[in-house]
């Protein structure tokens, strides 16, 4: 069943090994878990709906609470604390295109607020309702999940939008394909929300990203329905995909995404070498990028993962030789693990890993075979649930992702670890922050961090150090060539910085289209973009970090 105030399935938990208290203690400090709220206690903080009950939706109270909050820290803070804030009005659970037809022609009718609800694992408040004057209709999509069509000839699959990820591959697999997207949040995200938010997997280097899969599809708006057809390429102006891929539900809901899919591969196998130091990691993997060796993925830990990764990763005996083995081969301190995965046919993964191999020999690394590669693959999508086990610990933590140019990785990288180090330096709190670069590109790749913090002696304080860390740091990322998101989207907390990085003439372009669907500002209110109050939408981080603050 899944938790109604964190991650996931319930059943599922991530133990911290036993030395993982005293690694955490010594990076950051001793820490005291602050008290949780108790379901009972929110629910009797549930206001009564403004909307009569209808068969377009429910106005259960349960049903309010799973879907006022998606899993940015803020959400996270809400949840626990119990104040969550804004509450969905209603939610409706479409079975089909026509029963969201019909949801969004009363919508229009009665100028309710629409906010369309994939997998709710959003972490830049996509999915959050805004205090607004008007009803606000939650949208999930979870009950159109079936392939629809599959057309071998063209390997098209048509799929419900609102398909998670293990559902959507079951599909497929069972007829002799894959979409191979592969997302950290794949048990639970959908593939509405995929393209909503322009997301990426962790085999892209194979599969590429959700825009070289997502080939045409359904979209229902205020007024009418809106197909996108399929083609294999077209010089006929500007690409219309382009406009929804990453369009966070302000121009309409996605219904029907008709996607790009391929056979299962002969064998998949993945791998882990060790490189001596940052500089030589880093030359490495961008030389095997460069190289274009068929590889589905690749992921380069800096030396304080690296460091993270195996002092949590329990099996101390074990590691412990491992360590012995690197240091003995001339990688000790400072060292970076690189994870790589190999997903073709036999005889080109032989190929692709003899070629690897000459390369991290080259830069005087360590390969060490499957094993680790192996453990990876089994946790792949469990490091979400570490939030949980580090909160009961009196811990807070929270990741930041952009993607630069090669030339520029390195300033970038550390400019951001050096930013979210000490900008709690003032209240005398250490965080712990680690990096890992993955997605990668023949002209750059994403940078991937992660930073740990005790918790305050209150939410509030708690907030008001995320604050800190998150928008100092994203401010740096917008100016210094980065972009503010590679693959979560903008959602509330990441509108304000979308304008440094697009220009006021993207922008304002962005603004229009918005307006052309959506005249009222029915459509995911605040999100994406920076809301005028004029319109009668609510402005971004402010609200969403006040509705946080006041439920401390």
């Amino acid at each position: 069943m899944r938790r109604w105030n964190g991650w996931g399935d319930e059943s599922t938990y991530l133990e911290l090994p036993d030395n993982g208290q005293a690694f955490l203690e010594d990076k950051v400090g001793a820490a005291s878990p602050l008290a949780n709220a108790t379901y009972e206690e929110v629910e009797a903080s549930v206001p009564e709906s403004r909307l009569a009950e209808s068969e377009l939706y429910t106005t259960a109270k349960k049903d309010r609470i799973l879907h006022a909050r998606g899993q940015s820290l803020p959400d996270w803070l809400a949840m626990k604390s119990g104040d969550i804030g804004v509450f969905p009005d209603a939610v409706s659970y479409p079975e089909s295109s026509d029963d969201v037809r019909a949801l969004l022609d009363q919508a229009k009718i009665n100028n309710w607020v629409v906010i369309p609800y994939g997998g709710g694992t959003s972490v830049v408040g996509h999915i959050n309702p805004l205090q607004d004057e008007r009803p606000i209709i939650t949208v999930d999509m979870g009950r159109m999940c079936r392939l629809l069509d599959l057309d071998e000839q063209s390997r098209i699959a048509t799929f419900g939008a609102g398909v998670p990820g293990p559902l959507l591959e079951s599909q497929l697999q069972a007829k002799g394909y894959t979409l191979g997207h592969f997302p950290q949040s794949f048990e639970l995200s959908t593939l509405g929300g995929w393209v909503a938010s322009r997301s990426s997997g962790q085999q892209s280097l194979k599969y590429g990203r959700i825009e070289q899969m997502f080939a045409g599809g359904k979209i229902e708006t205020l007024d009418g329905t809106f197909d996108i057809p399929t083609y294999p390429a077209s010089s006929a102006g500007p690409d219309i995909r382009e406009w929804f891929m990453g369009s966070e539900g302000r121009f309409g809901i996605i219904t029907e995404a008709k996607i790009r899919v391929t056979p299962i591969a002969e064998q998949e196998k993945f791998y882990v070498a060790f490189l001596p130091s940052w500089v030589s990691a880093l030359n490495c993997v961008r030389s095997m990028v460069q190289a274009g060796i068929p590889m589905s993925m690749m992921r380069l830990s800096n030396a304080v993962e690296t460091e993270t990764q195996l002092a949590l990763a329990g099996h101390e005996g074990q590691i412990n030789l491992l360590e012995k083995f690197l240091k003995f081969r001339g990688a000790g301190e400072g060292k970076c693990m690189m994870t790589f995965g190999l997903t073709h046919n036999k005889a080109q993964n032989n190929l692709s890993l003899s070629q690897v191999k000459k390369i991290i020999s080259r830069f005087d690394g360590v390969y060490t075979g499957t094993m680790l590669g192996k453990r990876w693959k089994e946790k792949r999508f469990l490091f979400p649930y570490l939030r949980e086990t580090l909160w009961e610990r009196g811990y807070a933590v929270d990741t930041l992702e952009t993607a630069t140019d090669w030339d520029n990785v390195d300033y970038l990288l550390n400019e951001i670890e050096n930013n979210l180090r000490t900008a709690l330096n003032v209240e005398g709190e250490k965080v712990h922050v680690f990096t890992h670069l993955s997605h990668f590109y023949n002209q750059g790749c994403s940078i991937y961090t992660t930073y740990v913090y005790r918790t305050g002696d209150s939410y509030e304080e708690t907030l008001e150090r995320w604050k800190k860390l998150k928008h100092s740091t994203s401010e740096l990322i917008v100016n210094n060539r980065g972009t503010i998101s590679h693959q979560h989207g903008v959602g509330l907390d990441h509108a304000p910085y979308m304008a440094v990085e697009k220009g006021e003439v993207s922008t304002g372009l962005i603004r229009h289209a918005a307006q052309y669907f959506d005249q009222k500002g029915q459509l995911n209110p605040g999100k994406l973009l920076v809301d005028s109050p004029e319109s009668g939408q609510v402005s971004v981080i402010e609200s969403n970090n006040e509705a946080s603050s006041e439920s401390a």
